[in-house]
């Protein structure tokens, strides 16, 4: 198990679901947090509720507002981070959102948002802060999805985003290994969070078969994983075994996992 004591995490979309869990996990190990969100709100709470954790001689908390898909805001938001806690040794990127719907149905304001949030919005976070994080190594941990290694019916922005983080982030772990810098990419199934809770109220019928399909994670059990692979050298983080299943299934078997699919839609619609 990796040691994180004394070490500066910076999580970006740390105030609620997976990333609010795995502040908790890095704080009780004795990591430094400096949390990034869009809410002033939301940060607020995520801080008091971090404060109050078993306390641990001399960790540091911290907050910054900022909105990822702006790099406007990004880039002094990281610099702002760093001069008043210090370059980080992880960065986690873990901001994101998904609104499922039928391609033909979404707009393309809906559609480019959902880009810019989840891929641009980690290009942005890696950019700002690789200039700092370079000399003296560290982890840097983007959030894809199952669903950025397996297309499912009414994800095409969704897919289309994690996907892109996925090829991202695969071309930076080259660029940045003989810098000492590790490049990790989680990819969690549907997992029990706000967001979760906002997808299944636009969910197509046919999405809701596939889902339906499929296990829920807890937040917590995902950070745990996250944790524990982030001691490893694996690039993709798959929690859960059922996950794991399915993303072997695709890559041995396209065929049937596609017939699978299809089969699950036929239902969906009678």
């Amino acid at each position: 198990m990796m040691d994180f004591g004394n070490k500066t995490a910076y999580v970006v979309g740390g105030t609620s679901g997976i990333g609010l869990s795995l502040c908790r996990e890095l704080a009780s190990r004795g990591a430094h947090l400096i949390i990034f969100a869009r809410g002033r709100e939301g940060l607020s709470r995520a801080l008091e509720e971090l404060s109050g954790l078993r306390p641990v001689h001399g960790r540091r908390l911290g907050a910054v507002s900022m909105d990822v898909p702006s790099w406007k805001e990004v880039l002094p938001g990281m610099e702002k981070a760093v001069q008043y806690h210090g370059p980080p040794d992880i960065l986690v990127n873990c901001a994101g959102r998904a609104l499922p719907g039928r391609f033909g149905e979404l707009d393309m304001a809906r559609f480019e948002n959902t880009l810019a949030v989840n891929l641009m919005g980690t290009i942005h976070t890696v950019k700002a802060l690789v200039p700092w994080m370079e000399g003296r190594g560290g982890i840097i941990v983007n959030t894809a999805s199952v669903a950025g290694l397996v297309g499912v019916f009414g994800y095409t922005d969704y897919c289309a985003s994690k996907y892109g983080v996925i090829g991202f982030s695969e071309a930076l772990r080259s660029e940045l290994k003989p810098r000492k810098i590790k490049v990790q990419v989680l990819c969690p199934p549907d997992t029990d969070t706000p967001g979760f809770e906002r997808e299944n109220m636009t969910k197509p019928e046919e999405t809701k078969r596939i889902s339906g399909a499929a296990k829920v994670m807890s937040p917590d059990d995902v950070a745990r994983e996250l944790i524990r692979g982030m001691g490893t050298n694996r690039f993709l983080i798959i929690p859960g075994f059922d996950s794991k299943m399915v993303v072997l299934a695709k890559r041995l078997f396209p065929g049937l996992v596609e017939r699978v699919m299809d089969r699950l839609i036929g239902r969906a619609r009678g």
